[in-house]
């Protein structure tokens, strides 16, 4: 409709502008999250994802990416939801780098048909992690009994408050690698002959954004409104898209409903949010951010 009006005006009153949608795509992916502790997740990002692609008029559709990772699930539906709307709109998808696009932030990252970063960006981290904590003998010290009482063999394997089982460990090696394998058939699948053959590519290991170009795992450097103006014009304009907002400017959630919460709703948001927390800083803390 926009482009028909554009049309019935007089020449000199058109606008040449090109106007390029833009999401933000910034931190740590894991389902869930709240006010208190933001989360990328396909539930938080589909709104604005899919409003971008509604530009009819735009040729393209810019990213910027700064996560560490998380949830592998989230990132690959993020990923998927990305790819399977710019087949159906037809769309270019430029993802811009900022500070760290690694692991799962880097799976999405791949969704893009070009991946632009920073010199100093952290690119890569192409793996999979589990961490936790034992605390068996602080058990003994305190004097505390752990019962737990399970129908299937298996329902408390890794138990943090039991020694670790040999076989336990072994399931979990065996289940990181079929999620590892899923990761690196991804980018294999998306970058193709751009990447290098390098036996570190597939390790978990990160790299500058000087050296991720070397290896196949961007396509060049820059920042997004140079980029975009080089490619679309000066008169290039970036329209952020966020998520849309009720009648008082509140922002809605995933089905309209206002996204404020209730004195029991926060206490609890705040009490489950500390383990939580000490995990998303320990994802950013492993690139020195």
């Amino acid at each position: 409709m926009k482009r028909l009006l554009n049309r019935l005006l007089p020449k000199s009153m058109r606008s040449e502008a090109v106007i390029i949608p833009v999401v933000r795509l910034h931190g740590t992916i894991m389902p869930g999250g709240n006010q208190f502790r933001p989360s990328l997740s396909l539930a938080s990002t589909a709104g604005v994802i899919e409003k971008a692609f509604a530009f009819t008029d735009a040729p393209a559709v810019a990213f910027s990416i700064n996560s560490p990772g998380g949830s592998p699930v989230q990132s690959r539906l993020i990923y998927k939801r990305i790819r399977d709307l710019a087949a159906e709109k037809n769309k270019q998808v430029l993802m811009f780098v900022e500070d760290v696009a690694a692991s799962g932030g880097y799976m999405i990252a791949v969704a893009g048909d070009e991946i632009i970063a920073d010199p100093s960006s952290i690119v890569g981290s192409i793996g999979v992690i589990s961490a936790s904590f034992g605390f068996p003998e602080l058990m003994k010290k305190i004097g505390v009994e752990r019962r737990v009482y399970t129908a299937g063999q298996n329902k408390s394997v890794l138990d943090p408050f039991r020694p670790e089982k040999k076989d336990d460990i072994e399931r979990l090696k065996a289940l990181q690698l079929d999620v590892h394998q899923t990761f690196i058939d991804l980018v294999k699948e998306r970058r193709g002959a751009r990447l290098k053959d390098d036996p570190d590519l597939f390790t978990g290991l990160f790299w500058s954004g000087m050296r991720a170009i070397e290896l196949g795992l961007i396509d060049r450097l820059g920042d997004m409104r140079s980029v975009l103006k080089e490619r679309f014009g000066e008169k290039t304009q970036l329209r952020l898209i966020t998520q849309p907002r009720g009648l008082f400017g509140r922002k809605l959630g995933v089905f309209g409903s206002r996204a404020g919460l209730s004195a029991p709703d926060i206490a609890t948001a705040a009490a489950s949010g500390l383990v939580d927390a000490a995990e998303e800083r320990a994802l950013w803390a492993r690139f020195g951010l």
